[in-house]
């Protein structure tokens, strides 16, 4: 490794807009492995960093200029001594919230080797960088939360979106049948291409009245990616006992759940829907995440 700066977009302090950066590149510990990172994902949780919003998640303070981005993929460009199991040259997704060295919107990012695991499947490289943390969220959801079996009724509600639409290819893969709910005709679009067996359009279509149709005897449980009227309304459809789940964006994911991850996307052909892709030296025109899109935005560093 013989180079010693990086591009880079990252914030001067907190509530500072994101500007293109020449920043070192992260020195590794041990534990960790350099990536060189070639696709990040852009995710609803990082305006909320942006603004010191996720501050008291840190272990130590970070240093500013501080770079955004949880999650990217890329080519293991070095390793730690102590690192078992990856190795340069590598081909890597990997994910670390409120890391103190930096994020993804870079050329090189350094994250522990824990929570680094190989591509999966059929993936390209920028699909992978926009799947890290929506997936582990999706499949935490449905798997540790819901505890969702083969055969059972399973309503996804913001199908369409970054957790949402991988959930409903996660959630067939466990055997279940899928009511998505999504947001506009892309969406639904989308959720349909992606198995659902049915799909309604969230703010237009009576979403109780075709669930009651979908499932006359109730449904056994519910993914509410995002909140509201709607989602309340929609959650009558549980049958006595249903299960519900919120995700949440917190904690890191072990070894063995990023394992159960890759071996439920090898199963079959899967898709991480990269609706829009930005240059980190346009990362700050990403960040509105809440402008309606389709799956996942994604940041690919200049070459």
């Amino acid at each position: 490794m013989t180079q010693s700066a990086m591009h880079a977009a990252a914030i001067d302090k907190y509530g500072a807009p994101v500007t293109p950066h020449t920043l070192p590149v992260p020195r590794i510990e041990p534990d960790e492995v350099l990536i060189r990172v070639q696709s990040a994902g852009v995710g609803v949780w990082d305006p909320w960093v942006r603004d010191g919003k996720a501050a008291e998640f840190f272990e130590r303070p970070p240093r500013f200029p501080y770079v955004l981005g949880t999650d990217g993929a890329g080519t293991i460009e070095d390793v730690g001594e102590q690192v078992r199991g990856l190795k340069k040259g590598d081909r890597v997704y990997a994910m670390e919230f409120a890391n103190p060295k930096g994020g993804f919107y870079a050329e090189f990012a350094a994250v522990k080797a824990e929570h680094a695991a190989p591509i999966p499947g059929k993936l390209t490289v920028q699909q992978a960088g926009a799947l890290p943390v929506d997936a582990m969220t999706a499949l935490i959801g449905l798997d540790d939360t819901l505890h969702l079996k083969s055969g059972e009724m399973v309503l996804i509600f913001g199908a369409s979106g970054g957790i949402g639409h991988l959930a409903v290819q996660l959630a067939k893969r466990m055997g279940a049948r899928v009511f998505a709910v999504a947001s506009g005709g892309d969406g639904m679009d989308l959720a349909k291409r992606l198995g659902a067996d049915a799909v309604v359009e969230g703010h237009n279509d009576d979403v109780l009245a075709s669930a009651r149709r979908f499932a006359p005897n109730g449904i056994h449980a519910a993914l509410l990616t995002a909140g509201g009227k709607a989602a309340e309304k929609a959650l009558e459809s549980l049958r006595d006992g249903g299960r519900v789940a919120y995700p949440h964006h917190d904690g890191m994911p072990t070894p063995e759940a990023m394992a159960k991850l890759n071996r439920l996307i090898e199963q079959a052909p899967f898709e991480v829907h990269v609706d829009r892709t930005f240059t980190l030296d346009e990362a700050a025109e990403a960040l509105p995440v809440e402008e309606h899109h389709v799956g996942k935005i994604a940041l690919i560093p200049r070459s």
